[in-house]
Parts: C-alpha cells; sequence; structure tokens
C-alpha cells in the first residue's frame, strides 16, 4: 500500500472523518498482510480542527502560502541580524498577513462543511504564527500535513511595530554627540533591547509551553470524545439491528402462534370425526351379530 497517498488523502479529510477513514485504511494493510504499512498508518494523528483548517489554506492558495513562506524566512533572516527597519517593516506585514490569511482559512473551512468559532479563529492565527517562527513546521504545513499547533513565533512574537528597536524621533533627539559617544550609546541601546527581547521571549516561551499542554490535553480530550462517538454510533446501529431482529422474531413467534391454533383446532376436528368414526362402526357390527 502507498502510504504516503494514503497519508494525503487522510490530511485533507476533515477531521471528523479522519480516524474512521485511517482504521479502515489500516484494516486493509492488515488484511493485505503488509504490517510495515498498518503501523504507518496507525501511528497518523488526526489533526486539530484549527490546525486543519491552516492545512486547508495550504492546500488550496498556493500563492498565499509561497509569500508566507518568504515572510517567515525574512522575519528569521531580521531576528537573526536585529535589522531594526527590516524587523519594523517585516513585523507589520506578519500581523496584517496572518489575520488575513487567517479569516480565509476560516471562509475554506465553512465552504468545505465546517463550522468555525472565533476560538478556533483564533488558534488558526496561532499556528500561523507558529508557522513563521520554524522551518522545520513551514515545510510541514507547506505540504498541509502540520498535525497539531505548534509553538507561536517565540523568536520574535514580542517584536511588534511598535516595540521593534529603531531611532528615536526627531522631538526625541539628543543633541548632536561625538562619533565614538553616538556609537557607545548605540550599542547600549542595543544591549536593552537585545536584554528586553531575551526577556520577552523566555516569557513568551513559559507560556506558550503551558498552552501547549494545555492544547495537547484538549486535542488528547476531542480525540477521546470522537471515538466515544464512534462507539455510541456503533452500538446505536447494532441495537437497532437486534430491535429490528427482536420485531422480526416476534412477528414470526405470532405467525407460528396462529399455526399452532389452527393445527390444534384441525387435530381436535379430525379426532372427534374419528371417533363418530368409530361409533357408527360399532352400531354397524352390533346390527350384523345374529
Amino acid at each position: 500500500m502507498d502510504v504516503e497517498e494514503i497519508a494525503e488523502e487522510l490530511y485533507g479529510l476533515k477531521p471528523s472523518d479522519f480516524v474512521a477513514a485511517r482504521d479502515r485504511y489500516v484494516a486493509e494493510a492488515r488484511k493485505a498482510k503488509d504490517p510495515g504499512a498498518a503501523k504507518a498508518i496507525a501511528s497518523l494523528r488526526r489533526p486539530a480542527l484549527a490546525v486543519w483548517a491552516a492545512n486547508l489554506l495550504a492546500r488550496q492558495r498556493p500563492e498565499e502560502t509561497r509569500q508566507f513562506l518568504t515572510l517567515g524566512e525574512t522575519l528569521r533572516e531580521a531576528h537573526r541580524t536585529l535589522d531594526a527597519d527590516q524587523l519594523r517593516a517585516a513585523s507589520r506585514q506578519q500581523h496584517q498577513f496572518v489575520t488575513a490569511l487567517a479569516r480565509t482559512a476560516a471562509v475554506l473551512a465553512r465552504a468545505a462543511g465546517q463550522p468555525v468559532s472565533d476560538t478556533v479563529l483564533h488558534e488558526i492565527e496561532q499556528a500561523l504564527h507558529g508557522v513563521l517562527a520554524h522551518p522545520d513546521v513551514a515545510d510541514l504545513w507547506s505540504k498541509g500535513r502540520l498535525v497539531k499547533t505548534p509553538e507561536a513565533a517565540v523568536d520574535f512574537a514580542a517584536i511588534t511595530p511598535a516595540n521593534v528597536p529603531g531611532d528615536p524621533t526627531p522631538a526625541d533627539q539628543p543633541a548632536p554627540k561625538k562619533k565614538p559617544e553616538r556609537k557607545a550609546a548605540r550599542l547600549r541601546e542595543l544591549k536593552r533591547a537585545r536584554t528586553t527581547v531575551k526577556e520577552a521571549d523566555a516569557e513568551v516561551g513559559r507560556r506558550e509551553r503551558e498552552l501547549g499542554k494545555a492544547r495537547e490535553a484538549h486535542e488528547a480530550a476531542e480525540g477521546k470524545a470522537g471515538e466515544t462517538a464512534e462507539r455510541v454510533s456503533r452500538l446505536e446501529r447494532e441495537l437497532q439491528g437486534a430491535q429490528q431482529a427482536k420485531a422480526e422474531t416476534a412477528a414470526a413467534a405470532s405467525v407460528a402462534g396462529t399455526a399452532v391454533k389452527e393445527a390444534e383446532r384441525a387435530l381436535g376436528e379430525a379426532r372427534r370425526v374419528a371417533e363418530r368414526a368409530v361409533r357408527a362402526v360399532t352400531r354397524l357390527e352390533q346390527q350384523d351379530e345374529p
């Protein structure tokens, strides 16, 4: 079995259809005596709803996906070099782009028959922020294979157009300094900015880890709920079949009971006829005696 082709199909399905379809393929692989494929398919995890919507965006909007991936590369490079101008421009574009793409993903999800709440919309935005920060995650997302919400853009989540370190405004500019003094002041400013970013990164990282654990628990609960719902559905179908069998059996029993009564009535009539015949024979025999 072509596991890659099957995975491509599964991650294109709505999350509510994923588990049943995956389990069917696992059963087919086992029936085909392909334990390697069965194990690989069974290991595929159902994506969270927000992640599925983000994957849907990557699958159906390749041009926007390419532009977004390019933006991620620009942001990561700007943060590595602390290029204030580049950070400011890319950060402004980041927030605008993420908001627009999240809304587009929600529209695509609704068109596919999957409603998206405001909470899920926010989670889509978080997923897209995470895609920007991590090249490996970006690669999975571009293929529509992301499974769970990645960590947000920890490296530059605190950088926004309002707080990117840059030159002071004209009104705040101090009196001109000598070149060495300006360089020293600039280095101190850069050091403070880096310290601020580092502290913000640490705080965001801590919060993201907490959020990640909460999301994992939520996804696990969703998976359990899905499995329980499937089991309930299966039991309901079995109950319906049993009830139908019971009704058919009751109908058959009723017909059989009627047949028994008819047979008993016919037997009684036959016995009466036989008794009359015996009496008639007895009378005739008595008449024939000398």
